[in-house]
């Protein structure tokens, strides 16, 4: 009855009436600021969108999925058959690439060398930061791919339940880890840990040591803050482990999704999608935001929160 009622002028006040009572009380009617320094990147059926800390957006065009480049230069941008590389100041387009399917692009490298990963058609393939170059590394699951920091490593999800670790320019295979299921897979801020989230585990590959897994079933989403520290989404709670800190740093009234940290690691963002709101959330201090949707033409993912230019 709700969802019927929404396409009326009246159903609609309805439904907002519904998510300001289920969501979190106080909460702003519109992203008028970003409580930290930086600009975030989201994307959806809206299209792909930067939003600026005085809280200004730019839409860079229709593409459903989103990734910034190292040191938040350039967004690669993707949308049904192709792949493309955006300015985001200006939205200017500076190379596309037809591919079939493209799905979960993620640029890495160094800042004068960069690579973009990508999925296309069920293979992993990977192309330079200037649109050249592009070839076929190998099959994988429909996982987004994760780049080691400053470097041309690329892990992926194998259909064959595990993780693979790459070198891309010489296709070596530098190792294979056992995990069932993958649906997210992140490397810390270091290189020298790489994450992966499966349906019972958060199990964590370290360099030189030995392996870590936590069990935790059901973890919709992870995070790296830039001093290392690592944000859990479960359910309707957040969670949050470093060297100083460990635990529950936010319950919300209903399930969350989607997770990004502010660049100066003082500001966690989630959204809860049944009031239509995004929380921030800075240690004690929570904020919240109303009509997520309105503000950017339908649901959209939390794509990566960079330093200013």
């Amino acid at each position: 009855a709700v969802a019927a009622a929404s396409f009326s002028p009246p159903g609609r006040a309805v439904v907002d009436a519904v998510r300001r009572t289920i969501g979190v009380e106080h909460a702003a009617p519109a992203l008028f600021r970003l409580p930290a320094p930086g600009r975030l990147l989201v994307s959806g059926a809206g299209g792909t969108w930067v939003v600026a800390a005085d809280g200004s957006k730019r839409r860079l065009g229709d593409d459903g999925q989103a990734s910034w480049s190292p040191h938040g230069l350039f967004v690669v941008v993707a949308g049904g058959d192709a792949l493309a590389a955006v300015e985001p100041a200006h939205g200017t387009v500076h190379w596309t690439l037809s591919r079939p399917g493209v799905l979960f692009p993620r640029w890495g490298g160094a800042r004068a060398d960069t690579r973009i990963a990508y999925l296309s058609a069920g293979h992993l393939r990977v192309v330079a930061g200037d649109g050249t170059g592009d070839v076929e590394l190998a099959r994988a699951a429909r996982v987004a791919p994760a780049w080691q920091p400053e470097r041309h490593v690329v892990a992926y999800a194998t259909r064959y339940g595990s993780v693979a670790v790459v070198d891309v320019d010489s296709r070596a295979v530098l190792a294979v880890h056992a995990a069932r299921g993958v649906r997210e897979l992140a490397w810390s801020p270091d290189g020298k840990q790489l994450v992966a989230v499966t349906p019972e585990f958060v199990q964590i590959w370290k360099s030189g040591g030995p392996q870590l897994m936590l069990r935790l079933a059901g973890v919709q989403a992870i995070a790296f803050a830039r001093d290392g520290r690592l944000a859990l989404l479960h359910g309707r709670n957040v969670f949050v482990y470093g060297a100083n800190e460990a635990g529950n740093v936010f319950s919300a009234p209903g399930r969350l999704a989607g997770l990004a940290w502010s660049p100066n690691g003082r500001w966690l963002v989630t959204s809860l999608p049944s009031a239509d709101q995004w929380i921030f959330v800075g240690g004690r201090r929570l904020r919240a935001v109303l009509n997520i949707e309105r503000q950017f033409g339908g649901p959209v993912s939390l794509d990566g929160w960079v330093p200013g230019t």
